[in-house]
């Protein structure tokens, strides 16, 4: 059976990715954000939302475990800012209904989500300029990158939340990192 960690960043809907998670029927846990790396036994990583950048605890090191990551809101600003890419403050703030154009119907991550899909998701920062090697996938009126993807090292980020009744098929999401860490 998949097994995968939620990365507890503090946020407030860490709960709703495990459950998702566990009723897909995952093998799944949450685990805080400053466990050791190399205490992490899992067949990928879910970075959860938070609050800030100045308590993402270790999660730098998680992106080296060789496992495939999602990175959610907060959990794609750190996969950005960890590898060279550039977060900042978003134009429109807070949470709103987003419709995300999808850019790459081939991504194995959103591409199922193509032409375009309603999210949920919070603007207050977001990832300015991808990371060398990613693949920039989804964007809104809202915000320029709202998924972005490196399939060479299995890092994938989306701005929205889709563990949130208010997204669209974000089950979908879901379902396709398990493939990802499943192959």
């Amino acid at each position: 059976m998949t097994r995968i960690a939620v990365i507890d960043n503090h946020g407030q809907f860490t709960h709703l990715e495990h459950r998702t998670l566990r009723d897909l029927g995952v093998d799944v846990e949450i685990l805080d954000n400053d466990i050791p790396a190399a205490e992490i036994d899992a067949d990928g990583l879910v970075l959860s939302g938070g609050p800030d950048m100045d308590r993402i605890g270790n999660c730098a090191d998680y992106l080296e475990l060789g496992v495939p990551v999602l990175g959610i809101c907060l959990g794609m600003q750190i996969i950005a800012a960890e590898l060279d890419g550039r977060v900042g403050s978003g134009d429109y703030g807070g949470y709103a209904d987003v419709d995300v154009e999808i850019l790459d119907d081939d991504d194995p991550l959103v591409g199922s989500l193509a032409p375009e899909t309603r999210v949920w998701a919070s603007h207050a920062d977001e990832v300015k300029q991808l990371p060398d090697g990613f693949v920039h996938t989804g964007t809104s009126d809202v915000c320029g990158i709202e998924s972005m993807s490196d399939t060479d090292r299995d890092l994938y980020g989306v701005q929205w939340h889709p563990e949130v009744a208010h997204t669209e098929r974000g089950e979908e999401v879901f379902e396709n990192f398990l493939a990802i860490c499943e192959r």
